[in-house]
Order: structure tokens, then C-alpha cells, then sequence
């Protein structure tokens, strides 16, 4: 089967206001977070679990995504309906090549880069234990649409149309970024950029789940089904 050709499908206050939202998101927004939650934990009289605060983050997160990039989610949804079983199918594909090559990596992070796991599945588990539903609803539904939407939809989709390897390059080192920059700052150790590689496999996989299907509805499931998997093993 020929590969579908796929656009980003972008237009361009999608391009524009996107990637002002898309800076904010990666770089400023996880630095306001603690102060608007003590925020309204003043404003309100109350104290707000850390479970809430990332339902209501990551609903507002979804709500924005979801009005400006509404286009570009039309273009993909037709796609979608225009070959569900090709996109079902390339993120079975994409499941079996994340956990395949993920393996692979963390065997040689192992021995040349890191010996403490991945940062993502530590927080999963954490977060699944406290708060199973809430922290289900924010891996499984809300964070792939938002990140699927944002690395895939608009760095991969906009950058593809000029240079495929510029694409999948920045969308998967940003998709890497930001997963870490946030320990390395929050811990003050640069090490923790080193953890980056985690991060790359699982973007590369997600990337080529939407250059393969033409539609981000596969990589969206791609994301949430790995996910899924790794709350439920974080879980046993």
C-alpha cells in the first residue's frame, strides 16, 4: 500500500497563534503553574489537591488546543473517517515498534547514560497510586490530544512541508524537552538533560504514526494506548 501524503493542513492563524501558544506551553507555562495554583488556593480558601490541579491544567490546556487548532483536527477527523482501519492499524504497528526500540534504548541508557529509570513512568505510577481515575483521564485522553495536537500536528506538520528529517528532528527533541527541562531546573542538575534520550524513540514512533496514517487520530491513540499500558504496569 502506497504511503498517504499527508499536509499539515495548517492554516495560518493556526501557524502563528499556534506557535505563540505552543512557546508558552513549552517554556513559560510550567513556571506559572505553582504560582496560579497558590493563587487560587488564596483566592478560593482552599486547598487544591495536586490531582485537581492537573484535571482543571490539563481541561484548559485541551479547551485551548482544541478552539485554535480546530482546522487542522477537522482536516485529520476526515482523514481518519476516510481510512480508520490504516490508522488503527499503523498505531498497532507504532505500539509494537515504541515498546520494541524503547527496550533497546533503555538497555544502552543502561550502560552509557542513565541507571535510574524513566522519568515518565516514575511520575505515572506515582500518580496513578494517589489518584487512579483522575490520573487515567489526564494519560489516556487529555495529555496525548494536547501534545499529539502541538509536537505532531503543528512542529511536525508545519516543518514537514520544507524538510522531512527537520521535521522529525525538532518534533522529537522538543517532544524530549519537554519531559526533562523541568527536573533540570527544578533539581539544578544539567544531568537531566541527558535523559532526553528517553524521550527521542518514543517521538520518532509517534511522528512516523502520523506521516504514515496521514491523520494525528493515530498517533493520539498511539500515545494513549502507551500510556494506558504504562499506568496499568505502573499499577501492579
Amino acid at each position: 500500500m502506497a504511503k498517504r501524503k499527508t499536509s499539515a493542513g495548517l492554516t495560518n492563524l493556526e501557524r502563528f497563534g499556534g506557535t505563540a501558544f505552543f512557546v508558552f506551553y513549552l517554556l513559560l507555562l510550567p513556571l506559572a503553574a505553582g504560582p496560579a495554583r497558590r493563587l487560587a488556593e488564596e483566592l478560593l480558601d482552599r486547598r487544591i489537591s495536586e490531582e485537581l490541579y492537573g484535571a482543571v491544567y490539563y481541561y484548559a490546556l485541551f479547551a485551548v488546543t482544541a478552539v485554535l487548532f480546530h482546522h487542522l483536527l477537522g482536516t485529520s477527523t476526515r482523514r481518519f473517517l476516510d481510512g480508520p482501519a490504516r490508522a488503527f492499524k499503523t498505531a498497532g504497528v507504532g505500539v509494537v515498534a515504541h515498546y520494541g526500540l524503547c527496550e533497546l534504548a533503555s538497555r544502552l541508557g543502561r550502560v552509557f547514560v542513565d541507571r535510574s529509570g524513566n522519568l515518565n513512568d516514575s511520575a505515572i505510577s506515582a500518580r496513578t497510586g494517589s489518584a487512579p481515575h483522575m490520573t487515567l483521564l489526564i494519560l489516556v485522553f487529555l495529555a496525548p490530544f494536547v501534545e499529539e495536537t502541538l509536537f505532531r500536528g503543528l512542529v511536525f506538520g508545519g516543518l514537514k512541508e520544507k524538510n522531512r528529517l527537520l521535521a522529525y528532528a525538532a518534533s522529537c527533541a522538543l517532544f524530549a524537552l519537554v519531559h526533562v527541562w523541568q527536573f533540570a531546573v527544578a533539581n539544578r542538575d544539567p544531568a537531566y538533560f541527558l535523559r532526553m534520550v528517553q524521550y527521542l524513540i518514543p517521538g520518532l514512533v509517534l511522528a512516523w504514526a502520523y506521516d504514515h496514517s496521514g491523520t494525528l487520530w493515530s498517533s493520539i491513540s498511539l500515545h494513549a494506548g502507551v500510556n494506558a499500558l504504562s499506568a496499568l504496569a505502573g499499577s501492579l
